[in-house]
């Protein structure tokens, strides 16, 4: 009887396993595919004509703002460490 517990037991362990393994390995597969861009024969096409590609970002960067806080970040005055014994 214990025995044919602790196949029931480990069956259940294993078979939750693949179950997890599997979900996760198709979620990641279908993040990537979101994300990625694909090259077909009209992106093709664009390069050869104009030389350049224009890709729809979601957020493009703003780079003034981003020299901006970077220049105030380091503008800011830091206190020194103090030493304690």
């Amino acid at each position: 009887m214990i025995a044919l517990f602790w196949l029931v037991f480990w069956s259940g362990l294993a078979s939750l396993v693949v179950v997890t393994g599997v979900t996760i390995h198709v979620k990641r597969k279908i993040a990537i595919a979101a994300v990625s861009h694909t090259v077909d024969d009209g992106v093709i096409e664009e390069i050869l004509e104009t030389g350049v590609v224009v890709v729809d970002e979601q957020s493009p960067l703003d780079l003034k703002d981003i020299g901006d806080e970077e220049e105030r970040f380091w503008s800011e005055s830091w206190d020194e460490p103090t030493e304690e014994w």
